[in-house]
Formats: structure tokens, C-alpha cells, sequence
């Protein structure tokens, strides 16, 4: 009995023993895991090389005014005739935009109230450049007619329309502003002078006799400020 239950304890040691070895599964090594920035840092720098040259090339949107070169001398100032002569008063609200015709006086100068519509400042703007837009149309009809190219066509028609829009008959507008103005409105009064082809045009600070004819017009008018607006 003794050596029967040896040999049974034997063949389990041996039993066991083998299974651990051959049977058993092998776990994986761990190795050193190692990542390659290298292709990471290529594409940073690629990525900021790109937006530099993105940003240098392009060109900001902004709306270039050529002001005219100071005068201090009183007989080389431009004349402006009272007939041809309209100032368009734009204010801090955005329908603070008033006109006037010749030249300004505080005591019989009514400005009349306008917008940017068809109806509004354009039309004024059409009536009082009605002769030149006339030749404008004559000028495009003419040049149509002759089949031209369109590098002929482009080179005859600026030089053409260039003496026509700055004819000494053509109507004068002049832009004044202050500084709490919509420059909305700047744009808007600059896209109706290129529509209705008024070329000869000056952008202007208010002075202060225009300012106050304006600030009571708002007031006569019940228009909101800028102010009231803003509590709204």
C-alpha cells in the first residue's frame, strides 16, 4: 500500500509537471513600444508653411478712397457751380442720410430725408446726371455697333467715358460724414454714385453747422438715435 500510493504520487508530480510544459499556453513578451514623431512634425510644418503663404497672398476687402491733396490757397480750390453741386449728409443711425443742393446755409437749407432705394437717392442721382448718363448710353451704342474686340472695346470706351463723366457740366456729390457713421451707408452712397456713372465725387468731414441742421431734422422726423437703439 505504501509504495502503491508512492507511485500514484510519483505519476502526478510527473503528470502535472508536464502539462505546465507542453500543454500550458506561452504568454507574449511585452516589448518597448516606440512612436515616430517624425511624420507627425513633417506634417505640422507642411501645414504651417501652407496657412503662411495662404495668408500673405491673400488681399483684404476694403473700399480705397483717394482723399484729395490739401489746398491752402483759396484761388486753387476747386469751383463748384450751385447747380451742379449736391451733398449727401450721412449720420450716426441708419437712416440718418440726408441731401442737399448748392451750397449750404443754416438759415434757408432744408435737408430732405433719402435712403439707398430706387426711389430714393439714385433717382436723384439720375435726374441730375441725366444728360450725361444719356452719352454714356450713346457711347456704349456706338461702340456695340462697330464689332470690336473686347481688349478695342475696353480701351476705347475708358478713354471716351473718362471725358464724359468728367465733363465741366457733370454734377459734383460730395459725402460727408462724422464719426459715429454707418460705414454701410458710406459704401452704399459710393455704390449708387458708380451705378448712376458720377464720377466727380469728394468724401468730406460734417462741420458743425451741418451736424446741428441734421440732429434737428432727426429730431423733427422722429428717428431713432443710435442710443435708443441700443436701449432697445
Amino acid at each position: 500500500m505504501r509504495l502503491k500510493a508512492s507511485n500514484n504520487s510519483i505519476m502526478a508530480e510527473i503528470i502535472q509537471g508536464g502539462g505546465n510544459e507542453k500543454g500550458g499556453k506561452k504568454r507574449p513578451k511585452k516589448g518597448h513600444v516606440h512612436m515616430d514623431m517624425t511624420p507627425m512634425v513633417d506634417l505640422a510644418f507642411l501645414l504651417l508653411t501652407f496657412f503662411i503663404l495662404a495668408t500673405s497672398l491673400s488681399k483684404p476687402k476694403t473700399l480705397e478712397i483717394i482723399y484729395p491733396k490739401e489746398v491752402k490757397d483759396n484761388d486753387e480750390k476747386t469751383k463748384l457751380a450751385d447747380e451742379l453741386a449736391t451733398t449727401l449728409l450721412i449720420g450716426e443711425g441708419d437712416d440718418h442720410v440726408f441731401i442737399y443742393h448748392g451750397k449750404f446755409d443754416p438759415d434757408t437749407t432744408v435737408l430732405q430725408k433719402t435712403d439707398f432705394s430706387k426711389d430714393g437717392f439714385r433717382k436723384v442721382l439720375l435726374k441730375k446726371n441725366r444728360s450725361i448718363n444719356e452719352r454714356v448710353f450713346e457711347l456704349q451704342t456706338d461702340l456695340n455697333s462697330k464689332g470690336l474686340s473686347k481688349e478695342d472695346y475696353e480701351a476705347q470706351f475708358k478713354d471716351a467715358y473718362g471725358q464724359i463723366v468728367n465733363d465741366e457740366k457733370a454734377p459734383f456729390v460730395i459725402i460727408k460724414t462724422i464719426d459715429k457713421s454707418k460705414w454701410r451707408n458710406v459704401v452704399n452712397s459710393m455704390d449708387e454714385l458708380n451705378i448712376c456713372n458720377v464720377r466727380k465725387r469728394a468724401i468730406l468731414d460734417m462741420d458743425k453747422q451741418e451736424q446741428a441742421s441734421l440732429e434737428k431734422r432727426v429730431d423733427e422726423l422722429g428717428l431713432k438715435k443710435s442710443s435708443d437703439n441700443s436701449n432697445e
